[in-house]
């Protein structure tokens, strides 16, 4: 039986920003290819839920952002490295929001949270691409869902 095809390589060629592209050469390449890994969750996820649109790709706090600038439909989503941690890596959201608590809620065994901003996961973790899918098309759609549940 032949052995399975290697997940594909990402690269930072396909981002358009050399400011963002710079942040992510300069994090150490472990970490580099999950964050990666996360990102293509991100725009693979904006593409695929309704009401979001174009996603912008940009630096906030210094860390590559997501955000939904064309149709506001939602809270910007960011990558990075937790302080002082060698071997792990975050996907943030605004911590003002009640994202992080509702993750929890649906969530508590699958992921790590720091504080009410992250979901973080060790450099060697699988990640969960469903359920993490579902936790970034909640964060992409959280102004768009307030409104609804307003009307």
């Amino acid at each position: 039986m032949p052995l399975p095809a290697p997940p594909p390589r990402r690269t930072l060629d396909a981002i358009d920003r050399a400011e963002v592209a710079a942040v992510f050469a300069a994090i150490p390449p472990t970490q580099r290819e999950r964050l990666l890994e996360l990102r293509q969750l991100i725009l693979d996820t904006a593409a695929e839920t309704a009401g979001v649109g174009l996603i912008e790709e940009a630096l906030r706090w210094g860390q590559p952002s997501y955000l939904t600038t064309a149709s506001g439909s939602g809270t910007a989503v960011r990558l990075g490295v937790p302080t002082g941690a060698d071997d792990r890596v975050a996907l943030y959201v605004n911590c003002q929001t009640t994202l992080v608590g509702t993750y929890r809620q649906m969530y508590p065994d699958r992921f790590t949270f720091e504080g009410n901003r992250a979901i973080v996961f060790h450099v060697d973790d699988a990640i969960p691409h469903n359920a993490l899918g579902h936790c970034v098309a909640m964060a992409l759609c959280y102004h768009l869902d307030r409104k609804r549940a307003r009307a």
